[in-house]
This record gives C-alpha cells, sequence and structure tokens, in this order.
C-alpha cells in the first residue's frame, strides 16, 4: 500500500509543474506580470528594460512580459524605470520615465510605452530564454521549444536562403550553456515557409537546428587551419541540369578581424555540412561578400552581392562560380586598376566612367571618401552620396541588404550605418530605382543607444501584403559600442523588426527625370525599361507625406507641360507628376531648393529647373518658385537598368 502511495506522490510531484501552469482554474501564480505594450499597435514589446529603485533589472520576453517575483517587494508598490532602444515611456511629475505599480503574486500591470522607431520590434530569434518570462506565467508562446533550442544560447551574423522548399539559416560565432567556448564553425538550422505550416513571420521562426554533439548546434563548415570560419555570400543556384545548389564564401579568421584565407564552399544535403570548393587565390582585387539575389541584365542571369550596395556580380553558374576572374565590380577605376594605385576611368569629356569590370576592385564608401579626399574624384562624381533626407547628413552605410520591392516597385536597401549616434546601430532605410542606384536619401528606422545592431538583413521570403510590410533581423551586441554592460539574455543574439512602407514618413524623394528636348520631367515609372536614364532633374517623392502637396502636370497655354500645385486631394484630376515641399514652407529642410518655371517670352514654352540663372536664352523666370524639392547632388549618369 505504501509503495502505491509513494507512487502516485511521484505522479502528482511531476505533474505540479503542469498544473501550476494550467491556466484559468489553475493555482494562482506566485508572478506578477508586467506587459509593456506598444502604444500604436498593443503588441508587446520584447527587450523592454524594467529597473527598481535599487537598480534590480528585468527585461521584457519576445511576448513584452516580465515574470517579477523579488521578495519582500511583494504586496506593496514598487517603483519601475522603464526604458527601450527606440522606444520611450513618458515622464511623470518629477521627470522620470516609470510608473509605481501594487505588485501582488497572480496580479497584472500593463504599461504603455511610445515608439520613436519606424520599425516595430517583433521578438528574439536566437539565443536562451527567448519566452522565459512568457512560461514562468504559464502563457501560450509561438515556438516548440521557447526557453532553449540547439543548447544556442547567442549568436552572430545571420544568413539564410529558401533552398529546396526549405529555409535554411547560418550563423557566425554561437555560445553554448556549458562551457564559454562554443560553435566558431558556422552552426545552421531549418525551418519550414510559412506557406508550408511555418509560423507567420510576424509570430516567430521555429528553428530546427542541425544537432552535434549533447543536442548543441554542430559545425557545418569546420575548414582546416587557424581560428574560426564564417560564411558569407549565401546563394541557391540552378546547374544545367535545373538541380538546385546552395553555395557560399568562407573566410578562415585569427586574431582580431584577421582573413587570412576565403574561398567557396557547397552544402551537402547527406552531411548537413559545407564541403570545400577551391580556395581563391591570395591577394585578388576583391571577393565576393554580402547577402545576394539573383536577377537578369541584358538576358544574362547574374548573382548579384550586397554589402550593402550590390557592386560585385557573377553569372549565375556553379562553374562560374569557382572562378574570380568571372566576377565583375561596378565601379571607376580602370579595369586592373588597385587601391595603392588608382586610376580612375573617364570618357573623352573628362566625365567619370563606370561601368562593370573584371580584376578591378569596387569602390565603396569607403574608397569613395578616400578618392574624394585626394582629389581622383569631385563630391558630385560619387556614386553612392547616401545622406539623410532632411538634414543632409552623410550616412556611411556599413553593412545591409538589397532587394526589389513589389510594393515600391523600386530596390530597397537596409543598412547600418557606421559612426552615428552609436557606432554601428543606428539602421537606415533607402531606396533606388537600379540595383546601383541612385542611392541617395535615407530614414533612420532602427536606433540604440550605445549598443550594436550589426549586419542587419532583410527577408524577402517574408514580405506581406504585395511588399508593403518587410522583415528584417540583425545582430544586438555590445561589441564595438564601447558599452560594458550586456543586456541579459539579448545580448549576441538576432532581434526581428517589421517596417510597414506604406508609412508616410518613408515618402522618400525620388529621382525625377528630364526627357528629351522638351525637358519633361518624369519619375522612375516613365522611363522605359532597359534604356538608358535620363539627367536626374532633381528628387522628390513620389507620394504624399503630412509636409507635402501635389504637383500635377497639366496643359500649358503655348502647348507642352506645365505643372501646378494642388490641394491634397483633387478629385477629377490625374494621379500627380509627384510630390513636393510647399514653396512658403516656414520651417524650410537643409536639404531643399526652389523649383523655379521658365517662359520663353515669344513661344510660352516652358522648362523648370532648380538653377536660378540657367544659360536658356529667350526664358523669364517667374518670381515665386512652384515648390521645394531636393537637389540632385550627382554629377553623374544613373546606370541603365533592364528591370527587376
Amino acid at each position: 500500500m505504501q509503495s502505491v502511495r509513494n507512487a502516485v506522490l511521484s505522479v502528482l510531484a511531476a505533474l505540479l509543474p503542469a498544473l501550476l501552469l494550467a491556466g484559468p482554474g489553475a493555482a494562482k501564480s506566485r508572478y506578477f506580470k508586467i506587459a509593456v505594450v506598444d502604444d500604436e499597435t498593443g503588441r508587446g514589446v520584447p527587450l523592454v528594460e524594467l529597473r527598481t529603485v535599487h537598480n534590480v533589472r528585468h527585461y521584457t520576453d519576445s511576448n513584452g512580459v516580465v515574470a517579477f517575483h523579488e521578495p519582500g517587494l511583494m504586496g506593496q508598490k514598487v517603483f519601475f524605470h522603464v526604458r527601450s532602444h527606440g522606444y520611450e515611456f513618458a515622464k511623470d511629475g518629477f521627470g522620470y520615465r516609470g510608473k509605481s505599480l501594487q505588485v501582488e503574486e497572480g496580479g497584472v500591470a500593463q504599461l504603455r510605452i511610445k515608439r520613436l522607431n519606424l520599425a516595430e520590434r517583433l521578438y528574439r530569434v536566437t539565443g536562451g530564454g527567448i519566452y522565459r518570462d512568457s512560461v514562468l506565467l504559464g502563457e501560450r508562446v509561438a515556438l516548440r521549444r521557447p526557453v532553449l533550442n540547439g543548447q544556442v544560447l547567442g549568436c552572430d551574423s545571420v544568413v539564410n536562403a529558401v533552398y529546396r522548399g526549405k529555409v535554411y539559416w547560418f550563423w557566425g560565432d554561437t555560445n553554448r550553456p556549458s562551457y564559454p567556448l562554443g560553435n566558431y564553425h558556422v552552426p545552421g538550422a531549418i525551418s519550414a515557409l510559412p506557406k508550408d505550416g511555418g509560423l507567420e513571420p510576424a509570430a516567430g521562426v521555429d528553428l530546427d537546428y542541425f544537432p552535434g554533439k549533447g543536442g548543441f548546434a554542430k559545425p557545418t563548415a569546420q575548414l582546416p587551419g587557424e581560428g574560426p570560419t564564417w560564411i558569407t555570400g549565401l546563394a541557391v543556384v540552378r546547374d544545367r541540369a535545373g538541380r538546385e545548389r546552395l553555395f557560399a564564401t568562407y573566410l578562415k579568421v585569427r586574431g582580431t578581424l584577421d582573413v587570412y584565407e576565403r574561398g567557396l564552399v557547397e552544402f551537402d544535403d547527406d552531411k548537413k555540412a559545407f564541403a570545400p570548393v577551391v580556395k581563391f587565390e591570395d591577394a585578388a582585387p576583391f571577393y565576393p561578400v554580402g547577402h545576394t539575389f539573383t536577377r537578369a541584365a541584358n538576358g544574362v542571369a547574374y548573382l548579384y552581392y550586397a554589402n550593402p550596395y550590390p557592386l560585385i556580380r557573377v553569372r549565375a553558374e556553379p562553374e562560374r562560380l569557382r572562378r574570380l576572374a568571372e566576377y565583375e565590380a561596378f565601379t571607376c577605376l580602370e579595369e586592373g586598376s588597385r587601391f595603392d594605385r588608382p586610376r580612375v576611368a573617364r570618357r573623352p569629356d573628362g566625365s567619370v566612367h563606370y561601368a562593370w569590370r573584371k580584376n578591378t576592385p569596387p569602390v565603396g564608401p569607403q574608397e569613395q571618401g578616400k578618392l574624394i579626399r585626394t582629389g581622383l574624384l569631385k563630391a558630385g562624381e560619387a556614386l553612392l552620396p547616401l545622406r539623410d533626407a532632411d538634414t543632409g547628413k552623410a550616412v556611411f552605410a556599413h553593412s545591409g541588404s538589397v532587394y526589389w520591392n513589389a510594393f515600391r516597385r523600386r530596390w530597397v536597401m537596409l543598412t547600418v550605418e557606421a559612426g552615428g549616434t552609436s557606432y554601428l546601430g543606428e539602421v537606415w532605410y533607402a531606396e533606388a530605382d537600379t540595383p546601383l542606384g541612385p542611392w541617395v536619401h535615407a530614414r533612420k528606422v532602427v536606433t540604440h543607444d550605445r549598443y550594436s545592431f550589426y549586419n542587419p538583413k532583410q527577408h524577402p521570403l517574408f514580405d506581406r501584403d504585395g511588399g508593403r510590410v518587410i522583415f528584417f533581423e540583425g545582430t544586438y551586441s555590445h561589441t564595438f559600442s564601447g558599452n560594458k554592460d550586456q543586456t541579459p539574455y539579448y545580448d549576441y543574439n538576432q532581434v526581428m523588426y517589421r517596417l510597414d512602407l506604406g508609412d508616410p514618413r518613408l515618402a522618400l524623394p525620388v529621382p525625377v527625370y528630364r526627357l528629351g528636348r522638351e525637358g519633361r520631367l518624369t519619375t522612375g515609372s516613365g522611363v522605359k525599361t532597359g534604356q538608358k536614364r535620363p539627367p536626374v532633374a532633381f528628387f522628390t517623392p513620389d507620394r504624399p507625406d503630412k509636409r507635402t502637396v501635389p504637383v500635377y502636370e497639366v496643359a500649358a497655354p503655348g502647348g507642352g507641360q506645365a505643372l501646378r500645385v494642388g490641394k491634397a486631394s483633387e478629385e477629377g484630376k490625374a494621379s500627380p507628376l509627384f510630390h513636393a515641399l510647399p514653396p512658403d514652407m516656414e520651417k524650410r529642410l537643409a536639404t531643399v531648393v526652389p523649383l523655379f518655371e521658365y517662359v520663353h517670352t515669344d513661344s510660352k514654352a516652358r522648362f523648370y529647373s532648380t538653377d536660378a540663372a540657367p544659360e536658356q536664352p529667350g526664358y523669364r523666370r517667374t518670381e515665386r518658385p512652384v515648390c521645394l524639392v531636393w537637389h540632385n547632388p550627382m554629377k553623374t549618369a544613373v546606370p541603365a537598368d533592364d528591370g527587376p
């Protein structure tokens, strides 16, 4: 009888944790639940710090909740300071951003926080304790393994691709619970596409890691040689038989970011690991790095590498990937030139000549700056003059991704800024008519307070609402930030955001082109696919925001085109040609200039220019500008494009 009693007690003891988390009707939780929600969307906000007066800190999990239980503080009012990167909690009468809560076991409180970021933080993708507090509270969560998956506590930058019907994910250096040294040779995982039963991207990513010893995510690229192995340039390429194959560029690293070897690897489906294909020669002019996309140019399929600008490409054929001589860089250097003795390619008229060239390095932001400082390039000849659309402040793009967006019908870039308000923690959004540009105006969408969020990557496979809503993640880490205070659970992990491209605050200035001798104006939609890009007259949004007014094209009295500023909503008229700022705007942005109308004294023909004194005999400028538009800082021609 005693043995039966003991067996029953053992069963009850085993079931007790489940009974405590059983929801309605279960025993009262010992925890006080604090939910922090986005004031705009009502969704829980991860990575919010709640700090008591004596500096006990808790961080909301991916549901935006904290399970609070602190002996000595239960059953009374407790003040919590509330702070989070890119979010702001309201101040009280004394200027404190926080609130006093009556803390009771089983109680619940909700705090609403204002989002300053344009992008919305959704959840943590990797690491331990993703839903720690939700599990303690007995709440439903999205993941099958919500607190520890693959023994992964933290991992560096992500690359991913859709390969043979699944999403394949790979990361850099990865931490584990059992020892400070973890996996330094590329752990990997797969997940199902949402259409095949995977989670909706707003809910999470359910990863199945490739398991190794003890269940820890195994190395998938343990190549010989000193130091860690990293991969970049993950790409799916079809061979001549139409079979998908998965390739990547590998890097062998020692010391402090000393890359001493590079090459190409291919994924082996049976071994769930990468196998070496070829070691690239040392001292090559450049190597393929960055996030990839495939597109056709002049009827040929190319694989492009964006880091963040897509300035490297190769024909999308497996046999060509292994030969560096097949790769091309978009550059202003003469073919065969090097940066130790750079020679800028110029046409007979002296203008700089950008082109795809082999055996020649690309000119990225850092190299572009050096060429300008040494006088080999003028500022107006730069291909990559990325800047804040409102202030004109230069944005030094460090890393990121570029993809075609169906909603905007343009190429979109997400990039982290080097040297911003936090060194590698500011993420910017930009658009361009072609993959090569013009990349001119950008808007900050994510900010961090002395913390890094490096190597951001958009996931176009997750696009929703026809591309209006996009998803991206990056590495949240104290590394490179100068901040020694590491956020528990979140540090050195991947955090997912979503961005609504329909937000009027993302109505960035786009190129307005001048067509033919008549000088008619059009945005990119008026340029035929494959034709040489006309000169850019100026930049201005092609959609409204709260500051702009619509500008219409109407028939001029003397024939031709005339521009007229309308009201925010005009019935019975065609769509606006573009949107601009009103000419009488009180606080003029640093980046805008007046757009003037010029009328010929005899023919009454019209043209429009931001030049206050153009060399056009017989034309008289109207006294009042039509509107305010963004100045074109580029004297280089926009590269030709042959469609997405």
